[in-house]
């Protein structure tokens, strides 16, 4: 999209009205025409019986936003109900709410944090609120690279305590209004734009500084713009409309002009200024690790080489589980016993401990995870990465397990390199019960990784679908805690795409685009049940490439 403007709308509490905003938003895009989308901050849903009744019309489909519409979870134990889980979710058609904090990315490169709720005064905090956990996971996520220069939207339910100072007085108690710890993620992510509701004001603050005058290069400036609820009777502003260029398609210069109202930043004050009684705000570093969202890679497991060191199994259907566990057991003198794989309820296709696993298709064992031909593969060197245990996907997986996953995607990559290849992975975590990781070479002759890009953004699109691309060194954890439908790309420059998978997705969409004119250009091969082979066949297959690829093989005897 370049440099091409999104127009935006913002709206403070809706407490379940939703008619008249959607009514009120009709009429300013018949005016001014189409807007990209609509952001809700704080409360969104309604209390009383006629607000349920006039929810229950939009959750069954008798009616419809006309934007697509993103909010923020509860800000009181009232509304929890609403709300499904913390993992955001489409509520109804054209209704997604976002979850309990995260990142937004959209294709046009815009980045949006936000944060439900308000801040927990206990523990264990309420589902209503968000705890300093949560706010330096988020921090982290983003501010990791040292590209990070700050994010487009934060969105917020609870104001920032002290964003008055050195500005204009908005019209609220100041001694209780706000938080020190959203005050303290702000002065972290440095929004261009910061929402927040609640408080039943409508409050535009002067733009202020993100660096230090002569001390600091000079940075951009951040705009907080707190908004009253939809229809009150004081006729306070509840919709705010702008359009932005994304922060990433902008020229330096012109993202770091300065406005003459600016003033310097509310969260930067001098101690002997700070009379704020308040208990201090979060410390990103203090907080970590936050293993409820985060993979802990920090290798203390102890157990790094235990994939080493077996003998190399026959070709052909010996390379079951009880041979995995045999061919490590020398090393359990030296290392603590391996966790035990986590078992499937029912019948599973893909744990190697299953009888329904079809092992003459496996490539490689590993100690955590094991390699396999796809069945009916796009192209002959077409595998999966499976997880041993039963895992249902990428998010769920414990910190040794991704770990060796990594392992085994950087010697694939390798592999592919040597044949002249690029690798492409993708995962469906929809209408599947164990992760498989696909993992597709594509000739680097035959297309560019833009090329790859571009035809997943395209046909994503015809499809009413948005592929958002991941910001880097965000964990795709973070974007998707465990039980969220999603489907993720991986290409080999290190970006990362995803979609989070709403209804009706189609089961074949990674296969499809490889398959496309655009990439591989082997459109009969889009479904695998298409490309079938013999048992005879697949064992052929199996063992020429498990003999072309056992040089990359980590799992191997040197």
């Amino acid at each position: 999209m370049g440099d091409q403007p999104v127009r935006v709308l913002v709206c403070g509490d809706v407490e379940g009205r939703l008619s008249s905003l959607f009514s009120r938003v009709q009429a300013i895009q018949k005016k001014t025409g189409q807007f990209d989308l609509l952001l809700c901050v704080g409360e969104f849903f309604g209390t009383t019986p006629e607000a349920e009744v006039e929810w229950q019309q939009y959750e069954t489909g008798a009616k419809k936003a006309p934007i697509h519409t993103y909010i923020l979870g509860a800000a009181s134990q009232e509304t929890v109900k609403n709300f499904p889980n913390s993992d955001g979710s489409e509520l109804a058609e054209n209704i997604t709410y976002l979850g309990r904090r995260g990142v937004f990315a959209g294709a046009s490169g815009l980045q949006l944090a936000y944060v439900s709720g308000q801040e927990a005064l206990q523990e264990p905090a309420p589902a209503h609120c968000f705890t300093s956990k949560d706010l330096s996971a988020l921090v982290t996520s983003l501010t990791g690279s040292s590209k990070f220069r700050g994010v487009d939207i934060l969105l917020t339910s609870q104001w920032p305590r002290g964003v008055w100072h050195y500005g204009n007085n908005p019209e609220v108690n100041t001694k209780s209004c706000g938080s020190g710890s959203i005050a303290s993620l702000a002065d972290k992510l440095k929004p261009r734009y910061h929402f927040a509701a609640l408080e039943g004001a409508h409050y535009e603050r002067l733009p202020y500084r993100n660096h230090v005058v002569l001390q600091e290069n000079a940075q951009h400036v951040s705009r907080f713009i707190a908004l009253a609820a939809v229809n009150n009777p004081a006729k306070k502003k509840y919709l705010y409309a702008f359009n932005i260029i994304p922060m990433k398609n902008m020229d330096p210069m012109e993202l770091v002009k300065q406005p003459q109202d600016v003033t310097e930043s509310p969260y930067r004050r001098p101690a002997k200024d700070k009379t704020d009684t308040q208990k201090p705000a979060f410390n990103a570093v203090e907080e970590e690790p936050v293993h409820q969202f985060f993979f802990d890679l920090s290798g203390k497991q102890g157990g790094g080489s235990r994939g080493r060191g077996r003998k190399r199994p026959s070709d052909g259907d010996g390379r079951g589980r009880d041979q995995w566990r045999d061919g490590d057991g020398h090393h359990q003198g030296q290392h603590k016993q391996p966790r035990r794989h986590p078992q499937p309820t029912g019948p599973c296709w893909f744990c190697l401990a299953s009888p329904q696993v079809e092992k003459h298709l496996v490539v490689s064992i590993g100690t955590h995870c094991y390699l396999a031909l796809a069945k009916g593969p796009l192209t002959p060197r077409h595998v999966l990465i499976l997880p041993i245990g039963h895992y249902q996907s990428v998010v769920e997986l414990s910190s040794e397990v991704v770990e060796e996953m990594e392992k085994y995607k950087s010697a694939l990559r390798n592999f592919y390199k040597s044949k002249g290849e690029r690798c492409v992975l993708f995962e469906r975590n929809y209408r599947s019960q164990h992760l498989q990781l696909q993992v597709v070479p594509v000739p680097l002759n035959r297309c560019t990784t833009e090329d790859i890009k571009e035809a997943f953004m395209v046909q994503a699109q015809e499809q009413n679908m948005e592929l958002m691309e991941i910001p880097q060194h965000t964990d795709l954890k973070q974007i998707a805690p465990p039980g969220t439908p999603y489907f993720y790309v991986e290409l080999d420059s290190g970006e990362k795409l995803y979609y989070r998978i709403q209804k009706n997705f189609p089961l074949q969409f990674g296969r499809e685009v490889l398959a496309s004119e655009a990439v591989l250009n082997i459109p009969t091969r889009a479904d695998w049940k298409e490309c079938k082979q013999s048992r005879e066949e697949e064992e052929e297959s199996c063992k020429q490439l498990r003999d072309d690829f056992q040089p990359y093989d980590f799992a191997w005897d040197d």
